[in-house]
């Protein structure tokens, strides 16, 4: 599945829900739903900066393709990475690199989160590119 193809999945499931305590739930869920990250990948290079929160991300590549895992001491933050690894994992670093992410606006993500949490967001989302663009040569 493409990369806008997994966005356009999530913007039809956020749709589903009217309220936004519905939707926070369901982001709860997703950070539940993540697989728990090797605790050896817990180190300070792993460690998103800019968040409020503790949140640590780290990427594998194999047979060309990117695979993230990650987790966070906050429910919702980990809900926020649970979804960047559904889009990005298994996709090619340059998919990633050129990747819009326009799932995160459709879906009123950035306006319903707290400044501090709108900006963890994009400090995931550059580390994301960032792993992409050092394995992009590879």
């Amino acid at each position: 599945m493409t990369i806008e193809e997994i966005q356009n999945q999530i913007v039809d499931e956020f749709s589903m829900y009217d309220d936004w305590m519905d939707k926070y739930a369901y982001l709860i869920e997703i950070g539940n739903g993540l697989s728990a990250m090797d605790e050896t990948h817990k180190t300070e290079d792993n460690l998103i900066k800019g968040c409020q929160s503790r949140v640590w991300f780290h990427a594998e590549l194999r047979e060309g393709k990117l695979y993230f895992e990650a987790d966070s001491d906050a429910i919702i933050t980990k809900g926020i990475a649970g979804l960047l690894i559904r889009v990005f994992s298994g996709q090619t670093p340059h998919d990633i690199v050129n990747a819009n992410l326009d799932f995160i606006d459709k879906i009123g993500l950035t306006q319903h989160l707290s400044p501090t949490r709108s900006n963890g967001l994009l400090s995931m989302v550059k580390q994301i590119k960032y792993y992409a663009l050092a394995y992009e040569g590879k």
